[in-house]
């Protein structure tokens, strides 16, 4: 079985998530950062899953609803929501309280196993891998880390090994360094184990699972690190998630994230008429969903469904999310726009290329 904890902070990255939870940010033209996360579990041949929801949970239930876009709509087994904890029983931040409250999900279950991880990472994980490794070791508990390819801020677990691939220590940083080993919130275990770390934790004063549960109890357990090689995003801050949808703009990351036969990336099927490039359109590098009216020019962007780019407009280095729209002769340039902003005709937007300027949504400009 699977939980996923949708149960995010996002204090770096709130200009975007002020009213959705990180989990239900849009990315990539037509996906949302959950999707990664529950792909790979169904794609894993995992098919009882719970989404424990988070304090805004509107967008998530909207886009998931009853899980038949991953094959999660069954009479046995399948989707669960797990609401979050009524903030009257008990003050205390963090998902700890809201595991707790749903504990009966994991205890009921008939399943051995269970994978608690979160969408707020950007990856395509077979866990079928992280199991055997699992076997393998002899591990109480299997957690799954990539190792960073570059400097990058951001509170993270990072994860020291042995040659064998037991963890000998794990600490939360408020950085990362290149080469260090980072955690990427996916835990494989026992269903008793989990039940016993979560109960005990909590009843002891805990927050946070991976703080509270795991790294102040890592001396009592056995735990194991699987390296996930491919390409990882953690999604934790606003420049975190312009990098990665820049990087999505690489062909090969693009292959490796969402074109594998075995494990492609599901999302909300929505059915809208192709994209429309007028005569005057000049599109390069970019990435253009459905039912987009394109007439000026666009390069290295990312455009969402539904978004109109009038004509003698450009658009450069851009995130511009569903039912935007670009008037004539207007200009945006590294620009993050949430949904249904209007830009009004030959105005001139630019952000710096590390720090996107950002329009909230339903802002006309």
């Amino acid at each position: 079985m699977a939980i996923v904890n949708l149960q995010e902070t996002n204090d770096l990255i709130r200009d975007i998530t002020a009213k959705r939870a990180v989990e239900s940010l849009p990315f990539a033209g037509r996906y949302r950062m959950v999707d990664f996360a529950l792909s790979s579990i169904v794609n894993s041949g995992i098919n009882s899953v719970g989404v424990m929801l988070p304090d805004y949970s509107r967008s998530v239930l909207d886009h998931i609803r009853s899980g038949k876009d991953w094959d999660l709509a069954r009479r046995r087994d399948g989707l669960a929501y797990l609401p979050a904890a009524l903030p009257d029983n008990d003050s205390r931040k963090g998902d700890l309280k809201d595991l707790y409250a749903n504990l009966d999900f994991a205890e009921l279950s008939d399943r051995k196993y269970v994978i608690l991880t979160n969408g707020s990472f950007v990856y395509n994980i077979d866990f079928n891998d992280v199991f055997a490794f699992m076997e393998k070791t002899g591990a109480d508990i299997t957690m799954v880390y990539h190792v960073a390819d570059e400097d990058r801020a951001g509170k993270n677990v990072i994860v020291e090994t042995a040659t064998n691939g037991m963890v000998t220590d794990l600490s939360e940083a408020p950085s990362v360094k290149k080469g260090q080993k980072v955690a990427i919130s996916a835990y494989l275990m026992p269903v008793p184990t989990f039940v016993y770390i979560v109960r005990s934790s909590y009843e002891h004063g805990g927050q946070d699972f991976t703080v509270d549960g795991i790294l102040r109890h890592q001396g009592e357990h056995k735990i194991s690190a699987y390296e996930h090689k491919g390409y990882v995003a953690h999604i934790n801050s606003t420049a975190e998630y312009y990098k990665a949808s820049r990087d999505m703009l690489k062909p090969e990351v693009w292959e490796e994230i969402f074109m594998g036969k075995e494990h492609p990336i599901f999302t909300k099927v929505k059915d809208e008429v192709p994209v429309q490039y007028k005569a005057t359109a000049n599109v390069k590098n970019s990435l253009i969903a459905n039912g987009c009216i394109i007439r000026g020019t666009v390069e290295n962007s990312i455009i969402f469904r539904g978004v109109k780019v009038g004509k003698d407009a450009v658009v450069k280095d851009c995130i511009l999310m569903q039912r935007c729209d670009v008037g004539d002769g207007a200009r945006v340039e590294n620009v993050i726009a949430d949904k249904n902003v209007i830009i009004s005709k030959n105005r001139w937007l630019k952000g710096a290329e590390n720090y996107p300027y950002i329009v909230g949504k339903n802002v006309r400009i």
